[in-house]
């Protein structure tokens, strides 16, 4: 595997912080094979929602996928129709040992696909216990950089602990604008605010449906971004669709991290209506890789 430089593994492990001891282990286990023109082409594993964990890994794998935001759903219980009960689930993350993530993990490095974030969406109704065993599960899937699609409120309470174990919470964002959510530019600035150990997962779909620049947030905000999410939806809340066929600057934003040199790992969403999810996947990866060869 091609090992990664300084200033690229810095980024994908969310700046290093406290000179993070993930170097090494990282390093070794993302691979240039989803990498074009520098711009690392990743995935939120949501994308492959649709099936478990093994199965998930295999379409990456197929996809040419070397390096992934681990979606929360591929790691914890799920029942059908949705997330296991509220009660059988803090119980699960409370029991469950780091020699499960550990597994997981594993599963990755053979693929030898990289974990460089791990979706755990800290909620206002987690417990302290619950949010400290969700940094000790991130901790042993490999990653020091966690994004949370979360409450503005829970950002106070999880951050000092973000702090306290140098690593990242990255606030991530929807387009609708509801209270104690995360959908406009000034929500990420309050957030950022309360720490340095704040980040974001800036969704540039959302945006754009959500009726801001994601290309002018980037260029602002580049060095607070941790991850992206690349996904395609019309402005005023318009729906998803195909790469290219939104108003959604997929390209711009991808050109800007490859003429700026800003190693900020750009996660494929997959969320619109398509026939077979493998197939849409690299339909998608291919869209992101032609955008980074344009001139």
């Amino acid at each position: 595997m091609a090992q990664l430089t300084r200033r690229e593994f810095a980024s994908l492990t969310a700046g290093a912080v406290a000179g993070a001891a993930l170097a090494g282990p990282l390093a070794t286990r993302i691979s240039a094979e989803s990498r074009v023109r520098g711009v690392l082409i990743g995935a939120q594993t949501y994308s492959f929602r649709d099936r478990g964990l093994d199965a998930a890994i295999d379409g990456l794998k197929s996809a040419g996928i070397s390096g992934v935001e681990l979606w929360q759903g591929h790691f914890e219980p799920r029942e059908p129709g949705g997330r296991a009960d509220r009660g059988k689930l803090r119980a699960w993350r409370l029991a469950t040992p780091a020699s499960y993530f550990k597994d997981v993990r594993a599963k990755f490095d053979r693929a030898g696909i990289g974990i460089y974030a791990v979706n755990i969406s800290f909620r206002d109704d987690w417990t302290d216990e619950e949010v400290g065993r969700g940094f000790d599960q991130a901790e042993a899937l490999g990653s020091k950089t966690i994004t949370a699609s979360t409450n503005q409120t829970t950002v106070a309470r999880v951050a000092p602990v973000a702090s306290k174990r140098g690593m990242f919470v990255a606030v991530h964002n929807h387009s609708k604008m509801k209270p104690n959510e995360f959908a406009t530019p000034d929500d990420f600035l309050k957030a950022m605010a309360v720490s340095p150990a704040v980040r974001v997962n800036l969704d540039i779909g959302h945006f754009t449906a959500a009726n801001f620049d994601a290309v002018d947030f980037l260029r602002q905000h580049h060095d607070r971004i941790v991850t992206l999410h690349i996904k395609d939806r019309q402005r005023n809340q318009g729906e998803n669709l195909p790469f290219g066929e939104g108003d959604t600057p997929i390209k711009p934003v991808l050109q800007m991290l490859r003429d700026r040199q800003w190693p900020i790992p750009a996660g494929i969403e997959y969320e619109y209506r398509g026939a077979d999810t493998l197939a849409e996947v690299k339909r998608c990866v291919e869209y992101c890789r032609q955008a980074l060869l344009e001139t």
